[in-house]
């Protein structure tokens, strides 16, 4: 089934244009095993690098399909490991650059979706729109087109579904790396027309890293998933051995088993946790001193933000 699917991928890139009769028997063989294989997929990469145009049908069928492939074509389901993320990356970047919108709407997608993503792969996809803002060439420019460095909407709405993902460093957490990249954005973008999403994200996503907090434990990794999975799969019942492995794959559980069996409970509750990375540090605050500080005045977003952090303290 994989030959006749790299064969219809190669007819109709042939011609430049894929028709929904195309569409129709790619998804047809791709999905008539229940799996795509990576031959397929990098069949489709090949395709699309080919088509001259790129209709919502076809899009939607590439998105899902990579995403098919990359989150579930191996245990465990909705995890994308470091070598998948590798892959995904050179297949986009094979020329130096991500050059169609649908590349990047499939990147995107996969780390909104999956459990867990490698670190690199969310950065790409920030490094990409950061380039794409600043030089006015990219996939949210139409594909290219030249214009004064400013935040579009799409590249707002795309920042947003990154930074906040949950196949990022942890559900909707912010990190310092997405924090200075939002400040860099800033700083090089105060005098342009920017969407009006712009300063929320920026405001969202700075305050969310200096007050936000994530649970070291907030996302299980790759092998960790991989055993769990194994594990509820395996219906032989034994009470025993299953809470013995929760305690070990998920330490939050212990707090529970503690207090059924009469264990003191030392661990601090999500409530003081929270409470606790609410705060900000003294590392925080000489951070946010520098990031503001680094030109020599405080801006109106810049202003906003500490207004912000001052309001939420109190």
């Amino acid at each position: 089934m994989t030959t006749h699917f790299t064969e219809l991928a190669q007819r109709a890139a042939a011609d430049g244009q894929v028709t929904s009769q195309e569409v129709l028997a790619l998804r047809r063989q791709g999905w008539g095993d229940g799996i795509i294989v990576r031959e397929e997929a990098e069949a489709l990469f090949a395709l699309n690098n080919a088509l001259d145009v790129r209709d919502d049908e076809w899009c939607d069928f590439f998105v899902e399909a990579i995403g098919e492939f990359v989150l579930n074509g191996t245990p465990p389901r909705l995890q994308c490991d470091d070598e998948e993320a590798e892959w995904l990356i050179a297949q986009v970047d094979h020329d130096g650059k991500l050059e169609s919108m649908v590349e990047l709407e499939t990147i995107v997608r996969i780390i909104e979706r999956a459990e867990n993503v490698p670190v690199v792969l969310k950065n790409y996809v920030l490094e990409q729109v950061e380039r794409e803002v600043l030089t006015g060439v990219g996939p949210t420019r139409c594909g290219g087109e030249l214009s004064a460095s400013h935040i579009t909407s799409a590249e707002a709405q795309i920042l947003r579904r990154v930074v906040f993902a949950s196949g990022g460093h942890g559900p909707a957490a912010v990190t310092r790396f997405d924090a200075e990249m939002l400040f860099r954005l800033k700083d090089e973008t105060l005098a342009e027309e920017n969407a009006p999403e712009w300063d929320e994200l920026f405001l969202d996503g700075v305050s969310n890293y200096l007050k936000g907090f994530a649970l070291q434990n907030a996302q299980l990794d790759h092998d960790q998933a991989r055993e769990l999975q194994a594990f509820i799969a395996d219906s032989r019942p034994n009470v025993g051995r299953f809470m013995g492995q929760m305690a070990r794959e998920l330490p939050q559980a212990r707090n529970h088993f503690g207090k059924v069996f009469g264990k003191r409970d030392t661990a601090p509750s999500y409530t003081e946790q929270a409470i606790a990375g609410e705060a900000m540090t003294d590392h925080e605050q000489e951070w946010l001193d520098k990031m503001i500080g680094a030109d020599g005045e405080v801006d109106e977003l810049e202003r906003r933000l500490l207004a912000r952090i001052i309001e939420e303290g109190e």
